[in-house]
């Protein structure tokens, strides 16, 4: 009898995790991503038949690539009751299953991330008296518990009950060793204080995470909606998207180059320069007016809440291979209108006679030694748990989601220098600055971690 396989494609850009369970030869897919290539490809590898595909809600931070996979391999989609998805699928409830080769997957109803939210429950037929794993989708993280504010026809505050009850009169009920696998990892959206840990155990849960610490239901309730973070506005698109089942990657259209000239007529009706590259790269030199996020970071994610997904976007990228990923990205998240690149890049732009702009960079010595001046202010723009951790003493604190709302709060008369924890979020706030009008910008090296660093080294020189 062989083993169970479990495989987990855990896609860093959006923290997201999806699953392939199979025995027997075949097999069953949890959660896909947007491009389904890599569940076929790998299937095919190990011969297996992809048969089942099991939704655990309709996901509001990425497109997803049910509908797809389901046409390519002729799988079926299983999806929580009451979904209202208008593809074919079987709507799930408690107590039903699906079987195959030595596993059985039990549904569980688990509505509070969503009203839709199941948990999919891993049996190993071989060792039927107590479940191997749950699939626990945005219900459970690992450290943490989905966002109760993802239904327009519930409040946070029913839906955070409805969460508490699905925990504490289901989930904690499997035995402590059950394995929990989660759809999304730390640097997701979905949650606040998620580990970076990829898979976890009931009982690990039940000691250390800590929502599952609160004492009661009303106080569970507060703790996940007081302070809740601002709901980007591009998950109810993506829930929709997801409700009727998006089309296939290979319907995205065929990058097109502009010319230098095109590029800046567009971006003058309003279309967006979005420069790829690495944060380095684009404060040397690069177009007057671009957003700047770089590929190497939780791209698609910052440009959906940055941009939305309705802008025409211009790409700006190092190579074709660059760019092509660029696209591939936005395309996960539900922006389709990145179909056109900037021909040659930076230095087509500069053959063509136009100007470069640049971000100074500031290292934390120097933001030392500029704090002393009234022209100059910092601002932090990591978010509110990470500035409980310590903060650059009078800075303004605006975490990055919130800036292109609020950048009428700024000086535009003093130099601003922006931080965040490394870099890679204080690079597109400058972006964001500069494109609004802000011309005194820099940029922290090296973010916070670079001031304490420095702060550190300072403090043991005067031992």
């Amino acid at each position: 009898m062989e083993p169970i396989r479990i495989e987990q494609f855990f896609l860093g850009c959006l923290a997201h995790a999806s699953y392939m369970v199979a025995s027997e030869g075949v097999a069953a897919v949890i959660d896909p991503q947007r491009d389904v290539d890599i569940y076929v490809d790998a299937a095919k590898e190990a011969g297996w038949q992809i048969e089942h595909i099991i939704e655990t809600h309709l996901h509001a931070d990425f497109v997803s690539g049910h509908h797809e996979l389901a046409e390519r391999t002729g799988a079926r989609i299983y999806l929580g009751d009451g979904s209202g998805a208008s593809f074919m699928h079987t709507a799930v409830k408690d107590g039903d299953s699906i079987q195959f080769g030595n596993c059985r997957i039990d549904f569980m109803q688990t509505p509070g991330h969503t009203v839709e939210s199941a948990c999919a429950v891993l049996t190993d037929l071989g060792e039927p008296s107590r479940p191997k794993a749950v699939f626990t989708g945005d219900t459970l993280f690992v450290g943490d518990v989905g966002r109760p504010d993802l239904s327009g026809d519930h409040t946070p505050q029913e839906l955070a009950a409805m969460l508490y009850r699905s925990l504490h009169e289901k989930l904690l009920k499997l035995p402590d060793d059950t394995e929990v696998f989660p759809a999304h990892g730390a640097g997701s959206l979905c949650g606040r204080q998620m580990s970076s840990e990829r898979s976890s155990t009931i009982g690990k849960e039940r000691r250390t995470n800590y929502a599952l610490q609160a004492k009661s239901s009303d106080e569970f309730v507060s703790l996940l909606t007081e302070s809740l973070p601002p709901r980007p506005e591009y998950f109810g698109y993506d829930v929709e998207l997801n409700r009727r089942g998006a089309a296939a990657l290979e319907q995205l259209p065929q990058l097109t180059p502009l010319r230098a000239s095109e590029v800046l007529r567009l971006q003058s009706e309003g279309a967006v320069v979005l420069d790829t590259r690495p944060a380095m790269d684009f404060a040397v030199a690069h177009v007057p007016g671009s957003i700047h996020i770089a590929l190497s970071g939780q791209y698609a994610s910052w440009a959906a809440r940055i941009l939305g997904l309705y802008k025409r976007i211009i790409l700006v990228g190092e190579d074709a291979d660059h760019l092509r990923e660029s696209q591939l990205r936005l395309a996960r998240v539900g922006i389709e209108k990145a179909d056109t690149y900037l021909e040659d890049g930076v230095s087509g732009w500069v053959k063509s006679g136009y100007e470069l702009d640049y971000i100074p960079q500031v290292s934390a010595t120097e933001l030392a030694d500029l704090l002393d001046q009234d022209d100059v202010s910092v601002l932090d723009v990591r978010e509110s748990t990470e500035v409980q951790g310590g903060a650059i003493e009078n800075s303004i604190r605006i975490p990055l989601g919130q800036l292109p709302a609020r950048t009428d709060e700024l000086d535009h008369d003093k130099l601003m220098v922006v931080h965040c924890k490394g870099g890679y979020r204080s690079s597109i706030a400058t972006s964001i600055l500069r494109r609004a009008g802000f011309r005194d910008v820099a940029n922290l090296t090296g973010g916070h971690d670079a001031w304490l660093v420095r702060n550190n080294e300072m403090a043991g020189s005067q031992l």
